[in-house]
């Protein structure tokens, strides 16, 4: 079984090898503030759900396009942790080795995700303005626009803390309020989205938070023992754009090679809802970590991403699904 099971896998990634990458169109400049962005070369590759049997669908959603983004060795666009929509496809990311990505979405005709362009990315900053030098420093997980999209909070793990930068302005973070957790070194807040009245994060090893200017609450406490990789863990979250709730997505991995994923709603009180996407093998799978959700008709559009930690063996994916609203009983 376990060796059908990598035959299936590796027939799914030489499909996915044997499609073109093709260079993704290069950022040339634009309006902006003080913030100096530096343009980012990619190819871009499709990729669609791979070999039947490791992708689970509810009813009501539809896998809407993927790519992956083939980068090289020293490319800068490796480690993406999240991303969200600033405007219409224009989407912003992070890394955690400390960089801020800019990009743009790429569509056909019928709405399904083709690529992306415009990609550029510039280096965080330490609290006295300097760039973040040290991955210690630089280990972005989780981020969210504030005031309209001006801003974006960015999560760090290690030295765990909630910063508030310009997106488009240069300059030192403002430090905003996060919740006062004992998080694990390397498990932090990986999910932050913003909620009526300030912003909600989540903990990769449980617990979930509403936090405004003033401080914290608990919403669901952590557990006493930190939830272990091998179970699904709370690795992305956004606000969904037609409720009180949100989304979020999952991550489980269990060596050597069963990695799983998938996409849940959580509710206002952080109850979190069936699960209407599950990714594992032989499907097209990947330490995903990022979720932007989107109004899209009288629906959701979901786009999901995975970092790729910047090593080979991995890859950066960007799938979008769409998903319907239930249907009134």
């Amino acid at each position: 079984m376990r060796r059908a099971r990598w035959i299936a896998a590796a027939a799914a990634l030489l499909l996915s090898a044997c499609a073109t990458a093709v260079p993704a169109p290069v950022w040339t400049g634009g309006p902006g503030g003080a913030a100096r962005w530096t343009a980012g070369e990619a190819e871009v590759r499709p990729v669609g759900l791979g070999i039947p049997g490791g992708a689970a669908l509810a009813q009501g959603v539809r896998f809407a396009g993927g790519v992956e983004l083939v980068l090289a060795t020293d490319s800068p666009l490796h480690s993406l942790s999240d991303l969200k929509l600033v405007d219409g496809d224009d989407f912003v990311s992070v890394s955690d080795a400390g960089d801020l990505v800019r990009g743009r979405l790429r569509h056909d005709a019928a709405g399904r995700l083709t690529g992306v362009e415009g990609l550029r990315w510039r280096r965080l900053t330490l609290e006295d303005g300097s760039p973040i030098a040290d991955k210690a420093d630089g280990d972005a997980e989780g981020l969210f626009l504030l005031a309209g999209g001006r801003i974006i909070a960015v999560a760090f793990e290690r030295r765990h803390r909630l910063w508030a930068y310009g997106l488009e302005t240069a300059g030192a973070p403002e430090p905003l309020a996060s919740p006062d957790a004992d998080f694990p070194l390397n498990s932090g807040m990986e999910g932050g989205a913003a909620a009526a009245g300030g912003w909600r994060v989540t903990g990769e090893s449980g617990g979930v938070w509403d936090c405004a200017a003033a401080g914290c609450r608990v919403v669901v406490a952590p557990p006493a023992e930190p939830l272990p990789d091998s179970e699904y863990r709370i690795t992305g979250l956004d606000r969904d754009p037609g409720g009180d709730g949100f989304w979020v997505v999952e991550r489980r991995f269990r060596a050597p090679v069963d990695v799983r994923a998938r996409v849940r709603r959580m509710a206002a009180d952080g109850t979190l809802g069936p699960v209407l996407v599950e990714l594992s093998l032989p499907s097209t799978v990947d330490n995903f970590e990022g979720v932007a959700a989107v109004r899209r008709g009288d629906g959701t559009r979901l786009y999901i991403l995975s970092d790729d930690n910047g090593r080979s063996q991995q890859r950066t994916l960007l799938l979008a699904f769409d998903v319907r609203p239930a249907p009134t009983p």
